[in-house]
């Protein structure tokens, strides 16, 4: 089966189970209940939810209203071409438009057999409900996603340390040679992280699922302060003046790096908070370039309490949903 997505394969199992379901009762049209089946499963449930509404309503609306179209003018091709003139605005009216081809072969079912007896309403709103019932069973099977949203997460706190190293060495060191490639290696796991952490969310309607993806939102955040960073950390470095403030910036970035997977958030802010004190409290530059260098290393303490303050965020949002919610319920108590 290579190649073979998990949704072919429920695509496929699905229609013929609902042709086999429909051809069981000897109605004619069941081809009709594996075309839904084909037509209503999506990449998730919540989307699937939404076709099968929209296709739904729009075939029972056809159903009725073709049928009395067609009784009262009589079934003729010009009757068939009017009728869909004035359907399709209702649909769109109804903001079921999505359920317009659909509603069409029901229409041309009604055409075909010349009948509007009960006999056919009851057959085909049966294929109705079991192409949709089907795709609804066969789509609710959907695999667990955790893994791969685990894997983006260590991913990403691994671009982070190495990232966070290399602002560290480039301080230490003139003459690194780093070429940035990890920001946007990071830039683009996130994006991939936040596709699969929606997509998670439409899978489980009634779990709470949001965390993941604002996790991930708060890694963006971090990221966008990151290379905000990266501009200031290139003009200090490209300096030969060496002043005291930029070994403890480069301790910061360090520690950073080192921690990433750590909660110790507060115990690197203090530390922030003591530099930003030395920082205000050491004599005035003497020369033009030394008060741009610490200009600049102070502007990056700011940046890196930014950085700090959302991983406080994200450390949150490492905890498990029930611990944090047991937490926020033994406060109110």
């Amino acid at each position: 089966m290579v190649g073979m997505g998990y949704r072919t394969i429920k695509t496929a199992v699905g229609a013929g189970i609902a042709m086999w379901f429909a051809s069981l009762v000897d109605i004619q049209f069941a081809t009709f209940a594996a075309i839904l089946v084909i037509m209503c499963i999506e990449r998730t449930k919540k989307r699937t939810i939404d076709t099968i509404k929209d296709k739904f309503f729009a075939c029972l609306l056809s159903l009725v209203l073709g049928m009395g179209v067609f009784e009262l003018l009589g079934y003729h091709p010009i009757v068939f071409a009017i009728f869909i003139l004035l359907f399709i605005p209702i649909l769109m009216k109804a903001r079921i438009q999505n359920g317009f081809i659909t509603s069409m072969v029901v229409l041309s079912h009604i055409y075909m057999i010349g009948n509007a007896s009960f006999e056919v309403f009851y057959h085909e709103l049966f294929i109705i409900f079991t192409g949709i019932g089907i795709a609804f069973l066969v789509n609710s099977i959907m695999p667990s996603m955790k893994k791969d949203i685990d894997r983006y997460k260590y991913e990403i706190e691994e671009k982070y340390a190495k990232i966070l190293y290399e602002f560290h060495a480039f301080l230490k060191d003139n003459h690194r040679n780093w070429d940035g490639q990890e920001i946007n290696e990071a830039e683009e796991i996130i994006n991939q992280a936040k596709s699969m952490a929606t997509q998670d969310i439409e899978n489980n309607l009634l779990q709470e699922k949001r965390t993941d993806y604002h996790y991930f939102r708060l890694r963006e955040e971090q990221l966008a302060t990151l290379r905000q960073m990266l501009p200031i950390i290139g003009i200090v470095s490209l300096s030969e003046i060496h002043v005291e403030q930029r070994e403890m910036v480069a301790d910061l970035f360090l520690n950073i790096s080192e921690n990433v997977r750590t909660k110790n958030v507060d115990s690197v802010l203090e530390k922030l908070e003591a530099y930003e004190e030395v920082f205000r409290e050491d004599e005035l530059p003497k020369t033009r370039e030394e008060f741009e260098v610490r200009a600049n290393l102070f502007y990056l303490l700011f940046e890196i309490k930014n950085y700090l303050l959302v991983k406080k965020k994200v450390m949150r949002q490492r905890e498990p949903f029930s611990n944090r919610a047991s937490v926020q319920q033994s406060r109110l108590e």
